[in-house]
């Protein structure tokens, strides 16, 4: 399965009222394996940014002169992202913005786009209800080293949300088999056994454990005052 950890940072809190991305960073895993295959830009939102988001990015209007506009990089998001599965922490605000970057350029919504969008901050609150489920609270609580992160940074989020979403999913491994390991690695080919070709043995009680056994009956007949399911049958 391929999945995309997704974050950005913005001149604000309203897509609507016309605040841009500034910032957009990805984290592919493929497998639940990180694969390297990152991608990440800084935007030109062409609009300032609000005074209370600069103190939560840091990211100032100048650095962002000469960046490339949203247009400039869209194609390349589109396709980076098409058919993955993508995990985003407060899905609601990155999607709107990506929603309005796109609808700008006459594109499809994220979610035709994508196969889904899962949200870590709903998972977080069904797994930890009524405790603190931003980013660094779990981070804290998963052991995730988040010693780096002074300011939102839309890739350092990201890293670290893949780094949190595999501990809070870290339960699924054990019903998981790695398919690629298995077959030897990619490109490689599963064996089918035929298991016409073997006998199995078949092992019987002997004498002492049979007796073993009906000792353990009669004790939960005991315990039970004859209710037990076996001598129901039997005497049906």
């Amino acid at each position: 399965m391929r999945q995309i950890i997704l974050d950005t940072e913005t001149t604000g809190l309203s897509a609507e009222n016309g605040d841009r991305i500034i910032e957009i960073g990805c984290v592919e895993l493929l497998n639940r394996k990180f694969t390297g295959n990152n991608l990440h830009h800084y935007i030109n939102p062409e609009r300032d940014s609000h005074e209370d988001a600069l103190k939560v990015h840091g990211i100032s209007n100048e650095f962002l002169r000469d960046k490339p506009k949203f247009a400039a990089i869209a194609e390349e998001l589109v396709e980076y992202l098409r058919d993955a599965e993508v995990i985003i922490h407060n899905a609601p605000f990155d999607v709107a913005f990506l929603n309005m970057e796109f609808r700008r350029l006459g594109l499809p919504p994220v979610t035709q786009i994508v196969a889904n969008v899962l949200d870590t901050l709903v998972m977080a609150k069904e797994m930890y209800p009524g405790k603190r489920n931003g980013l660094d609270a779990l981070c804290d609580r998963l052991g995730v080293d988040n010693s780096g992160r002074t300011l939102h940074g839309a890739l350092l989020d990201a890293e670290l949300l893949a780094d949190v979403y595999i501990n809070m999913t870290r339960g699924q491994d054990a019903l998981l088999i790695d398919i690629a390991d298995m077959a030897g690695g990619e490109g490689g080919a599963l064996e089918v056994v035929d298991l016409r070709r073997f006998e199995l043995p078949v092992l019987r009680a002997n004498e002492q454990e049979a007796q073993a056994h009906e000792t353990v009956l009669a004790e939960l007949d005991k315990s039970s005052k004859g209710k037990t399911v076996w001598r129901l049958v039997e005497n049906a």
